[in-house]
């Protein structure tokens, strides 16, 4: 008997440390797959998408600016990889703001708001895409059909029985293309930018209890104002209403006298 409770304690201890360790095992996989990075939407091959993304955080106010300067710093350095800075700006006083707006590649999309959004809330994230398989198209026909009439107007000039209004003519036309033909492939250019690489921008503002607590100083601090102001507009009323009370008054003055003098005859008639 004694035996048998022996083993069953150690069975029981033996299961009881299994379970620990399927618990351990089971909170190590959850906190991986909670630090995994979000997979990065890229445009699919054959597809002409920019995706462009916005997030909206909220950080302690003091931590707004020093998280302005580490996200401009990092795009700046390349640490996620090819990103050029589009905008910077910053608003301090009582409710700090900030915001940053880059050009980045897409794998350095989400370790950039990661780092944006470090100890603090992400309220808000939109992402959208706009399809430019119609513009791409529009300039890759352009780029040929340019490049087709430049080639013909080569081959033409050399010819040796050309006159000069005609070598003039020519000359024109192909300066006429050269300009085309760079423009396109400045469009081209930033077409293939945007699809490269996505836009993001993310805007920081302070948290909802620092909000609260600006509000109230400010309010404070406008106190003296708003009295001041409220006084004021007291004042020009009274000031409109005094004229309106002395004439009125003066009037029913005179009513009231006109009014005894006549009970006064009456009752001496009686």
């Amino acid at each position: 008997m004694k035996r048998l409770q022996g083993n069953g304690w150690i069975l029981g201890a033996g299961l009881g440390v299994l379970m620990v360790l399927a618990g351990c095992a089971q909170h190590e996989m959850a906190a991986d797959a909670g630090a995994a990075p979000a997979e990065a939407l890229q445009s699919p091959d054959g597809a002409f998408l920019a995706y462009e993304h916005t997030a909206q955080l909220r950080l302690p106010g003091k931590d707004i600016a020093p998280r302005v300067k580490a996200v401009t710093e990092a795009c700046q350095s390349a640490t996620f990889g090819d990103c050029a800075v589009l905008n910077v700006s910053q608003q301090a006083g009582d409710a700090p703001s900030g915001s940053v707006q880059v050009r980045i590649a897409p794998k350095g999309v989400e370790p950039l708001i990661a780092l944006a959004s470090d100890k603090g809330e992400l309220t808000t994230r939109n992402t959208q895409a706009e399809d430019l398989a119609q513009q791409v198209a529009e300039t890759q026909l352009t780029q040929a059909r340019l490049k087709n009439e430049h080639e013909r107007l080569v081959e033409y000039q050399q010819r040796r029985d050309l006159v000069v209004a005609d070598l003039l003519t020519i000359s024109q036309r192909l300066s006429e293309i050269e300009a085309g033909l760079e423009q396109a492939n400045r469009a081209s250019a930033q077409q293939h930018r945007r699809i490269d690489t996505q836009l993001v921008t993310i805007n920081l503002e302070s948290t909802s209890s620092q909000r609260n607590r600006s509000e109230i100083g400010r309010a404070f601090g406008d106190f003296g104002e708003i009295f001041s102001t409220s006084l004021a507009y007291v004042i020009r009323v009274i000031a409109g209403l005094l004229p309106v009370a002395i004439i009125g008054g003066f009037v029913l003055w005179l009513a009231r006298t006109w009014w005894r003098r006549r009970r006064s005859k009456r009752a001496a008639k009686q």
